[in-house]
């Protein structure tokens, strides 16, 4: 068996980060910050070359919100 590992949801790499896409704020208590809706992991490279961008957030949110609806849908499909 493989070497097993969470890839980076953008390049495919092995993911080393968990990313906020909306920012939890400097030691605020944002309890929404924290929500699998808003984390991401990410290798290094893209963490620095898109993390905490304006100008990715977009991507960023939409490459994860595929992510999590294509898992929803394999946790669904298993459950029948």
């Amino acid at each position: 068996m493989g070497e097993m590992f969470i890839h980076c949801e953008v390049c495919g790499k092995e993911a080393v980060d968990i990313h906020h896409i909306n920012c939890r704020g400097m030691g605020g208590k944002n309890p929404e910050a924290d929500k699998i809706e808003n984390l991401m992991a990410l290798c290094r490279e893209c963490h620095v070359e898109y993390g905490d961008k304006k100008q990715h957030k977009e991507m960023l949110q939409e490459k994860h919100n595929t992510i999590l609806a294509n898992f929803n849908n394999v946790l669904r499909s298993n459950l029948k």
